[in-house]
């Protein structure tokens, strides 16, 4: 149930990020189609979060130390990036236009994540 949760904290927090960033766009009819969408799109961000933050962190070690973790401003407004190209790949109609919306994207997604986590009960305490 827990992932479910935080599945739909995800798509909300892009559907706040596609209201608020100008690059960010959701191009959906219908309020299903938007909401289909936004949860496919928080589903792959979460799968690209999951595989290649690791690695990158792994990696990119030094980096993250060098900088004090400010290249992970970098890192997550790639990997947001990823996820609007994959996006495209499966024809949902969710697309950030550069490198400037993909960070200001996923630094809104991860702040308003975070608080929606905190307020909203998984179960899993």
């Amino acid at each position: 149930m827990g992932i479910i949760i935080r599945l739909v904290i995800t798509a909300v927090s892009l559907w706040i990020a596609t209201l608020v960033i100008d690059g960010i766009h959701l191009s959906a009819d219908t309020a299903t189609g938007k909401a289909g969408t936004l949860l496919a799109v928080a589903a792959i961000f979460g799968l690209v979060n999951a595989i290649l933050r690791p690695i990158i962190k792994t990696v990119g070690c030094g980096l993250y130390v060098f900088t004090l973790g400010l290249v992970a401003l970098l890192v997550n407004g790639l990997l947001f990036l990823l996820t609007s190209w994959i996006a495209g790949k499966l024809d949902l109609g969710f697309h950030v236009d550069g490198f400037v919306a993909a960070v200001l994207g996923a630094l809104l997604v991860g702040i308003v994540s975070w608080v929606l986590n905190m307020l909203v009960p998984d179960g899993d305490d």
